[in-house]
């Protein structure tokens, strides 16, 4: 049962109201509907306040940056398609908004310590 919005706070609001639009955005890469990665600031101006509010208040409840949650999700939805799926990598890139095959392993690999592609083999490997 979600907790009713007059008991949260708004550091708490704001904080549910990014992770709503960090999930809808992420959907709407998956299903083509956008290829652009939002920024922080995209999210800050979409929920109606300051970039640097967004920011303070999201480490202030997470603990971490908003750049560090959807670059975390983003991570999250490669792995996931990379497992459970035959597209390439490019094309699972490019689905999350890297049109350049080469940021994407390279982001990958800064986040993961591997590359795209040695994922999926260490993947294939274990079973």
């Amino acid at each position: 049962m979600p907790i009713p919005g007059k008991i949260l706070s708004r550091k708490d609001e704001i904080t549910a109201e990014f992770m709503r639009l960090v999930d809808e955005h992420v959907n709407d890469l998956l299903t083509g509907r956008t290829d652009y990665r939002y920024k922080p600031s995209d999210f800050a101006s979409r929920m109606h306040i300051a970039a640097v509010h967004l920011t303070n208040t999201i480490k202030l409840t997470l603990n971490t940056s908003p750049c560090e949650i959807m670059e975390d999700r983003i991570v999250q939805e490669a792995k996931k398609m990379l497992d459970e799926t035959t597209l390439g990598v490019a094309d699972i890139g490019n689905l999350l908004g890297f049109p350049e095959p080469t940021n994407f392993n390279r982001f990958f690999k800064n986040m993961t310590g591997i590359t795209p592609l040695q994922h999926r083999r260490n993947k294939i490997l274990k079973y």
